[in-house]
């Protein structure tokens, strides 16, 4: 069964994939933060670090795409399919209020007509296989069967349901009857994502769905790096090993900032996650979050590779 990396904007970019891959074993698919092509159908400087072939070689990358133009759906798949890309990822999960408010993400679920309309643009012209991320609906769990029907009309490589509404954002309980009657009902591949954190939490989720396409975890495997390997028997917490990756990661994202302390800002959204891997952490998170220059940010880090205890799973909590 496939694991994949969720999309983190501002955490899972290429740097981390990177990375990740070359320390932690497990993980069959890493899916990039949403590239939202724009009018003048051209990649920033930004997205040709995230996207471009030489940033990702060797690294099994999925790109996403959030927008609720066809055309210009087409016109990223078709770019990314040329650079070597074989299947794309449609985002209809993110619920962030400035981009559901514009009709994308999870704000397309609001409209079913031209969602199948969207959908009939991209599936009747698509280059390569196109995945879907999806949530239950926008403000009630009982859409996801319209929406469900919709999406069975459609050749989506892999669903990737996300049971959660757009209103729940990542707070509320996920919703397992929901992706339950989606399990018996789909013919397709479906894929499970959300509140992943430890291996017990995986092997629940198999045990309830254990014919789902595989499982994509998000803020479990930032938290625990070694989640995915621990599930496969691949690995185990090696404190070493994690302050390897900490440090390549900072010495990267300085080089890519060309600033010390913009990395330290980066690697701070990593530890709001990775903090609940370390025994007794509370306070030193609190600090990490509190600091502001690259000096004081190493000197904390490095007390809490020093003196605290690397736990054999994530408290979770964030």
């Amino acid at each position: 069964m496939d694991i994949s990396l969720a999309p983190l904007e501002g955490i899972t970019g290429a740097v981390f994939r990177r990375l990740h891959h070359t320390y932690f074993p497990g993980v069959d698919k890493y899916y990039t933060p949403f590239l939202s092509p724009t009018a003048d159908r051209r990649f920033t400087p930004r997205e040709q670090r995230e996207f471009f072939p030489e940033h990702n070689e060797g690294i099994p990358v999925i790109p996403q795409i959030l927008t609720k133009d066809p055309h210009d759906f087409l016109w990223a798949a078709n770019e990314l399919h040329h650079m070597g890309y074989e299947e794309i990822d449609l985002n209809l999960g993110c619920p962030s209020g400035t981009v559901t408010a514009k009709g994308k993400g999870a704000g397309m679920l609001s409209d079913l007509e031209k969602l199948d309309g969207f959908l009939d643009t991209i599936f009747s012209s698509a280059p390569c296989k196109i995945s879907v991320k999806t949530r239950l609906g926008m403000d009630s769990p009982e859409e996801f069967d319209d929406i469900l029907n919709i999406y069975a009309r459609y050749p989506i490589s892999e669903l990737i349901v996300h049971p959660r509404i757009r209103k729940d954002f990542y707070r509320h309980p996920v919703r397992l009857d929901a992706f339950q009657a989606a399990y018996e009902t789909y013919a397709g591949a479906l894929t499970y994502n959300g509140s992943i954190v430890t291996p017990d939490d995986y092997e629940a989720c198999i045990a309830r769905f254990p014919n789902i396409q595989g499982v994509m975890i998000g803020q479990g495997l930032i938290s625990d790096p070694f989640l995915a390997g621990k599930i496969k028997g691949q690995s185990i917490p090696d404190k070493d090993i994690l302050k390897e990756f900490h440090d390549r990661s900072f010495d990267s994202y300085a080089q890519q900032f060309q600033s010390r302390n913009n990395a330290a800002t980066r690697m701070k959204e990593v530890w709001r996650y990775l903090i609940k891997s370390f025994d007794h952490s509370d306070a030193y998170g609190k600090k990490l979050m509190r600091c502001r220059s690259a000096e004081e940010y190493l000197s904390i880090t490095s007390s809490i590779f020093r003196e605290l205890d690397l736990l054999e799973v994530s408290r979770g909590g964030w």
